[in-house]
């Protein structure tokens, strides 16, 4: 099974590692959940993605759907290729490049 791991580095700021796939988000939505639930304003560096599909972009966006219902502040760092390139056929990379 692919792993992937989100921790956090620093107050507010999280580094995302392995895969971001439809076999690993269910489990870092989970995790991010009681993670984010702490922060106001927070970033994730996404440096350490190794591979990420259409499930991974879900869980960046749901990720920034939840920080704006909050009323938090989400910035990616770091975006790989791979993410950039399917939130462009997406149609949705103004949504990632902005954040929430």
């Amino acid at each position: 099974m692919a792993a992937a791991r989100l921790e956090e580095q620093s107050a507010g700021h999280y580094r995302v590692s392995g895969e971001l796939s439809f076999a690993t988000v269910t489990a870092l939505l989970l995790q991010s959940r009681s993670l984010f639930a702490a922060e106001s304003d927070f970033e994730v560096d996404l440096s350490g993605v190794t591979h990420a599909d259409s499930a991974g972009l879900s869980l960046l966006i749901e990720w920034l759907r939840q920080a704006k219902l909050n009323g938090r502040q989400l910035h990616y760092l770091s975006m790989p290729a791979q993410l950039s390139a399917l939130a462009s056929i997406s149609e949705v990379e103004g949504l990632l490049s902005h954040s929430a």
